[in-house]
């Protein structure tokens, strides 16, 4: 069910949905005369868990606008809404899903399960250079995957390497706040300010453009 609606202080809408339905719950929820097209869509889906992220992000959206929207993909796997009326990021994990929208910048939203495995793979997107907190080092790495992850959102540019090209700048976390970070994947080199909050059960961090300067 959809836990959160908010309009965000720089234009966006975020929603947060949080996933305790089954697939036939979810598809229940639907308009009627959506319901028998979603099905249809979801007979080309093996995975249940991957046809519950499907449902439930369409039926956040729907909340959201409310009004009908149709999700599409880029070839490189990029979400847009096929009126063009808002630029769209989307993320899933587990139990959670969160859609960021904004009619006129580039958004990216992440939210991440709040986990152990993050340890084990912390040395391929955290460089010796960026901070981590060794009070809080669990919640400090997965806050640094996930804004990671909505910058790479964000730029839209191939070959992204997240410890060569995304830099987080020094922070310690808290509840909420906002992280700095800049990029040197592009000429431009652009710095950003993300949104974080950390969460009994998860992260979520989003940026919206223009980048500050």
């Amino acid at each position: 069910m959809l836990i959160r609606k908010e309009h965000t202080k720089d234009g966006g809408l975020l929603g947060i949905w949080k996933i305790e339905e089954t697939r036939e719950e979810l598809l229940q929820l639907f308009p009627g005369h959506l319901r028998s097209e979603a099905d249809t869509y979801l007979r080309d889906i093996r995975s249940e868990r991957r046809s519950i992220e499907w449902l439930s992000t369409r039926l956040m959206l729907l909340d959201l606008l409310g009004k009908e929207q149709i999700i599409l993909n880029r070839k490189d796997g990029s979400p847009y809404l096929d009126d063009g009326k808002n630029n769209i990021s989307i993320s899933h994990t587990k139990n959670y899903a969160a859609i960021l929208l904004h009619e006129s910048a580039a958004v990216g939203v992440d939210i991440e399960t709040r986990s152990e495995r993050v340890i084990k793979i912390a040395g391929k997107f955290i460089s010796d250079q960026e901070y981590i907190d060794p009070a809080q080092k669990i919640v400090h790495q997965l806050l640094h995957w996930s804004a990671k992850e909505s910058l790479f959102k964000l730029m839209n540019e191939q070959g992204i390497d997240f410890k060569q090209h995304l830099h987080i700048h020094p922070f310690i976390p808290g509840n909420k706040g906002m992280i700095a970070a800049t990029e040197t994947k592009t000429e431009q080199a652009q710095s950003f300010c993300l949104q974080y909050e950390v969460h009994t059960d998860y992260v979520l961090t989003w940026v919206i453009s223009p980048a500050l300067k």
